[in-house]
């Protein structure tokens, strides 16, 4: 009687086990193409965390020092113009800027390369959460960067919008490939 008591947690273990690992929907992925194309919006979601990371870490670092002498030498070292549009804007935001100001961005931007980081993780182990994570983070951006592309007409900004389109298209191909296999099988179980 009292092995039957502990055997039972250890049976409703490994079937919960058993039933997580196996039990939710995820078809092995044998198409090399698939999971080089995968890997690399992989790579992409890992390299603009890590770009966010880099430079919030070089805003950070400043909290202490003049600002303002910090953002004339930025912009002599780059030889810009100083009347162009986005010197502006970056002149602005060093204005602005203070110390809450700054831990208010470093918690967004936190916030973003841990999702970034988890997303990049997903789509190079080929997880279909991922993917979904992939197709929703990218079609979040999409009204905001036809409205920045409409505003100012660039080939970075056509060339953004162009490779975020593609990702959302290819990821949501992948996601409704896998539900018509998933669905056949279903299918030809419920058969046999």
């Amino acid at each position: 009687m009292c092995a039957s008591k502990v055997e039972a947690p250890l049976l409703l273990y490994s079937a919960l086990r058993t039933n997580m690992l196996h039990g939710i929907p995820h078809p092995r992925i044998d198409d090399p193409a698939h999971i080089r194309g995968v890997r690399t919006v992989a790579t992409l979601e890992f390299s603009k965390g890590m770009v966010v990371v880099l430079a919030g870490l070089g805003v950070f670092s400043m909290r202490h020092k003049d600002i303002w002498g910090v953002a004339e030498s930025f912009l002599e070292f780059c030889r810009v113009n100083p009347h162009h549009h986005y010197v502006g804007v970056f002149i602005d935001l060093v204005y602005r800027l203070s110390d809450v100001r700054l831990w208010k961005i470093a918690v967004v931007a936190s916030v973003y390369v841990i999702l970034r980081f988890i997303e990049a993780y997903g789509l190079w182990y080929v997880r279909p959460w991922a993917e979904w994570m992939a197709i929703a983070s990218g079609s979040i951006y999409i009204p905001f960067e036809v409205a920045d592309l409409l505003r100012h007409p660039t080939w970075l900004a056509w060339a953004i919008i162009a490779v975020n389109v593609g990702i959302v298209l290819y990821m949501l191909m992948l996601r409704l490939e896998a539900a018509k296999k998933h669905g056949a099988a279903r299918h030809s179980a419920q058969m046999g």
